[in-house]
């Protein structure tokens, strides 16, 4: 081998490039060269590996464990470093499909270079990037800001011992707790309004003052959860419970430490809102929002997180507003959100996607009010920038706007004869969420459909053929398999290539292990933790799913600083080599578990 062509070529090869001259030079003669023909087999699963590969020429094809094909590689392409990383031995099978040659760097060597170099070590890196540096309100955990021991006391204790427990703690609420479970919550603002305002007994029970049931969240919720709540609600004090206990406490004292970032500043700015062109004002700063977000390096969960409650908050002011216009509904009824907002994964690019519930009680009369409520939430939405949905899944569509006792033989109709059309029509309603009305409505529903669901197992083959559909964009010599014409010809689509084969897997998931969670990482988390996934392929497929999403809201954010508007479909030539091949390898890993669950597995490696 020439050692001066072997050190030129390697220099145009991230991460190669990033070592001092001299240490590439070093590095250049501990490559050794290997021919391969059509058909050898660099390879198989679980051989002992002699090295990390580089194409120099030629093509090589990687299959997973299953047999299925993977990845194409082409020239300048490493593989092999997973089982590099492990315990030396391939997690997949290796084939030459073209002439060519391979440039091999023994073991010890690759293991050196992690070593020394942290900017080579990060670019074989496949754990999950570290989390921004940037700590704020919003991104905080309610256990970060929560008093650890809340002041509690009884329905039964007098409002004057309630009131001497606060000014002897000097705290400015009580939980009020009966057999360990919330029941209320008294404020120094309820003592002076509803007791001493009043000129009530002072040795009457604090029941009758405090507030029953009041609004409360879990100890896993956000800060950003804690002023949205405190914002919808105008509350100053709001409970943390967990299985019903109380927790801890947050005030507006606690926050004050902290600044408000601008999701809170846009779900003030709606829920204060009085016509729609208000809302729609401050929706239109969403994009702007988004940028700020991934520029202060928010994990990607966080971001849409964020960019769903705002959705949420102007679905619930629209409910309010038509209310307000068309009366009290004439039976309870429940909104519900589908689609990305259903699974709080909005970005920059989303439509609308929702539906409503309907108490049993209802008459074919009330139809007309519920109609118009639609229509009033739904325009609105329109309004604020959440476009129709193309399939009208929407509340508008009679179809669904229906009683529960409908919605249930929806459901079992779907489960028992899974057609094309009720396997999307589950695929979609799976991912329901509920917004505005009363919840109760959905909870028996949802856990009478998973259970129903997952018994059946011809549904359950159904669902996972339908998961398998949308297929990670491997398959070119040249890593990717672009979009072939049309408006977006030679680019990626990262959202029905990229993240919705992952959602899709989350979805089956849920499925399998009966999950209520509806959110696509939350999914991937559960099945890992209840072994639906194997802990190697749920880790893996996780730190595939960040780098997806990350690079998908990474592209929207970039559209949005350079003035356009945000979509899904990116150049692969806008991306790096070492952002390229980190993609590659997280579509590689999104395939195999693709096939793992075709397969009837839950195995990755």
């Amino acid at each position: 081998m020439d050692m001066t062509d072997t050190a030129r070529f390697l220099e145009t090869i991230h991460p190669y490039d990033v070592l001092p001259r001299d240490e590439l030079a070093r590095v250049a003669t501990s490559f050794s060269r290997r021919d391969m023909a059509v058909g050898d087999i660099v390879y198989r699963l679980g051989d002992m590996l002699d090295g990390l590969f580089v194409i120099e020429e030629g093509a090589v094809e990687i299959t997973d464990a299953n047999g299925v094909q993977v990845s194409l590689l082409g020239p300048r392409n490493s593989f092999g470093e997973r089982g590099l990383g492990r315990d030396g031995r391939a997690v997949t099978t290796a084939k030459a499909i073209e002439d060519g040659a391979l440039l091999v760097l023994p073991p010890v060597e690759f293991r050196r270079l992690i070593e020394a170099f942290p900017a080579f070590a990060r670019f074989f890196d496949r754990t999950r990037p570290a989390e921004g540096k940037k700590t704020d309100l919003a991104t905080l955990l309610v256990t970060d800001l929560m008093a650890t021991e809340p002041l509690a006391c009884t329905p039964d204790t007098t409002i004057l011992k309630a009131a001497q427990m606060m000014r002897d703690a000097r705290v400015s609420c009580l939980g009020v707790v009966e057999a360990e479970h919330l029941v209320g919550i008294v404020t120094t603002r309820d003592m002076t309004n509803r007791a001493l305002a009043e000129g009530m007994d002072p040795a009457r029970p604090v029941a009758d003052v405090m507030t029953p049931r009041p609004e409360a969240l879990p100890p896993t919720a956000l800060g950003s959860d804690v002023l949205h709540v405190m914002l919808e609600h105008r509350v100053a004090h709001l409970p943390i419970a967990e299985d019903g206990r109380l927790v801890g406490i947050i005030t507006q004292t606690d926050l004050t430490r902290y600044q408000a970032v601008s999701s809170a500043q846009l779900i003030r700015d709606v829920t204060m809102a009085d016509s729609v062109e208000e809302m729609a004002t401050a929706t239109a700063r969403i994009p702007q929002l988004l940028v700020q977000l991934v520029a202060a390096g928010n994990r990607h969960e966080v971001v849409t997180r964020l960019i769903t409650d705002i959705a949420d908050a102007v679905t619930r002011r629209l409910l309010k507003m038509a209310e307000a216009q068309l009366g009290a509904p004439p039976v309870p009824y429940l909104w519900l959100a589908c689609g990305s907002q259903g699974r709080q994964e909005q970005t920059g690019v989303s439509d609308q996607d929702n539906c409503l519930i309907l108490d049993d009680g209802a008459k074919d009369a009330d139809d007309t009010y519920f109609a118009a409520l639609a229509k009033i939430v739904s325009d609105g939405l329109a309004a604020c920038g959440y476009i129709y949905c193309p399939g009208d899944m929407m509340a508008t569509n009679p179809r669904w706007r229906q009683p529960v006792r409908v919605w249930r033989d929806y459901f079992a109709g779907w489960v028992a004869t899974p057609s094309p059309e009720a396997q999307m029509l589950a695929s979609v309603m799976f991912d329901l969420r509920p917004i505005g009305g009363t919840v109760s409505l959905f909870a028996d529903l949802q856990a009478d459909t998973l259970a129903r669901a997952s018994n059946n197992t011809i549904f359950v083959a159904h669902m996972v053929a339908n998961s398998l559909k949308h297929q990670p964009p491997l398959g070119l010599i040249r890593s990717f398999a672009t979009i072939r014409s049309g408006e977006h010809k030679d680019r990626l689509d990262l959202k029905h290539n990229g993240v919705v084969p992952v959602v899709d897997l989350g979805r089956v998931y849920a499925l399998q292990g009966q999950f209520t969670a509806v959110n696509t990482r939350a999914r991937l988390r559960a099945a890992e933790d209840a072994g639906v996934v194997s802990p190697s392929g749920g880790h893996s497929l996780i730190d595939a799913y960040d780098l997806i999403a990350q690079v998908r809201l990474d592209h929207q954010a970039a559209l949005v600083k350079a003035g356009q508007r945000p979509d899904n479909f990116m150049a692969p030539n806008d991306l790096s080599d070492f952002e390229r091949s980190h993609l590659r390898d997280a579509f590689v890993v999104v395939r195999t578990m693709q096939s793992a669950l075709g397969q009837g597995k839950g195995m990755l490696g």
